[in-house]
């Protein structure tokens, strides 16, 4: 499915590049989402009018809609069709950026810290997949997960078998008995962990601010509307400040979350608790300014390049220049298509929003 959704993914921006594109100042924009754990509170912010509020202090227009197929929400924002979208890091780096869109780490929201996982039926270590069918989303953060578990252990990608699963079909597929192990995500995880012979043996956990969840923005468009990325970063930590409280407020807020993903109260918070959420602005503009991230965003790039994502041109690893805000650039500096910026969460940081 995700190899279809590339081939759709080219056409649309081959279309997109004939038809004009305005990153021009704008009075309206559009901001995509779909439905995790760290990106509910787009939803919350919008239906309680947080997201208005901010858009009508900066005098413009800004609709969140969801998408409910996360990687087709990705690929109409790269087709020029949204402004911004919710997507991961690795995901930004091999979609968007790979085809050409420059694209901005606006807010970057939380990394997963338990919500990835590998589970296995029989066996209790990562080693224990060895000669094993593993079934996940090909070419996704899964896969990503897996080969970074694999490699802790001295194994590689070659001493299992990767069968592509539709995340859709995930729960029930473990139940057959012809699948051993999986790769998924909350609330998958949770789903499955309840089923019998589930043992989780490598998760996100352990390897610590690598599947980072963020909004990103396209850089031109950011370039030329520094109000919208104002009002978003504004309405993104007004619901921060809510939701991370737990009197009436913040419960209230995270029920609402929790119900449009298809969960209750406790059961979101379970997904908080496997999630490093950045609740204040400071903390994520320290962890975009981390000696660490340039070297995740290494890993995920030589990921990206051994498995074709990087687009067929490229020679390399370092093909596409991704830019930190330390001045710091991984790849060819004449191609960066991919940047994290600290300026507007230091300024909701600082109160100057």
């Amino acid at each position: 499915m995700l190899r279809l959704n590339r081939l759709v993914l080219a056409s649309l921006v081959t279309l997109a590049a004939l038809l004009p594109f305005n990153a021009n100042a704008q009075d309206s924009f559009r901001l995509a989402w779909s439905i995790y754990v760290g990106w509910m509170p787009w939803d919350y912010a919008d239906k309680a009018g947080i997201v208005k509020k901010w858009a009508d202090k900066y005098d413009i227009e800004i609709e969140v809609v969801q998408i409910n197929d996360y990687v087709e929400s990705i690929n109409q924002y790269t087709a020029g069709e949204f402004d911004a979208c919710v997507m991961t890091n690795m995901d930004a780096l091999t979609i968007p950026a790979a085809s050409g869109v420059d694209t901005t780490a606006l807010i970057v929201g939380d990394f997963s810290n338990g919500n990835d996982a590998i589970i296995l039926k029989e066996g209790n270590s990562i080693a224990d997949l060895k000669g094993k069918p593993v079934n996940l989303v090909e070419l996704s953060v899964s896969h990503y997960l897996l080969a970074r578990g694999l490699d802790s252990v001295g194994m590689a990608e070659k001493d299992v078998s990767v069968i592509n699963t539709s995340d859709a079909d995930m729960v029930a597929a473990y139940g057959t008995d012809d699948v051993e192990a999986v790769v998924t995500w909350n609330p998958l995880v949770s789903e499955i962990m309840t089923m019998p012979n589930a043992n989780k043996v490598f998760d996100s956990s352990k390897i610590p601010g690598e599947i980072i969840d963020a909004t990103m923005i396209n850089s031109e468009v950011l370039a030329n509307n520094p109000k919208f990325a104002k009002a978003l970063v504004g309405a993104w930590y007004e619901t921060m400040s809510i939701m991370s409280r737990n009197d009436k407020a913040g419960k209230e807020a995270r029920a609402m979350m929790a119900e449009a993903s298809g969960t209750d109260l406790a059961g979101y918070d379970a997904q908080l608790a496997a999630t490093k959420m950045f609740y204040k602005p400071a903390d994520a503009a320290s962890f975009v300014n981390s000696k660490e991230l340039p070297a995740t965003m290494k890993y995920v790039s030589e990921f990206s390049f051994q498995h074709g994502l990087l687009g067929d041109g490229a020679p390399d690893a370092d093909f596409i220049g991704v830019a930190f805000p330390n001045g710091k650039v991984n790849g060819d500096m004449d191609n960066i298509q991919l940047r994290f910026t600290d300026k507007y969460m230091k300024m909701a940081a600082e109160g100057k929003l």
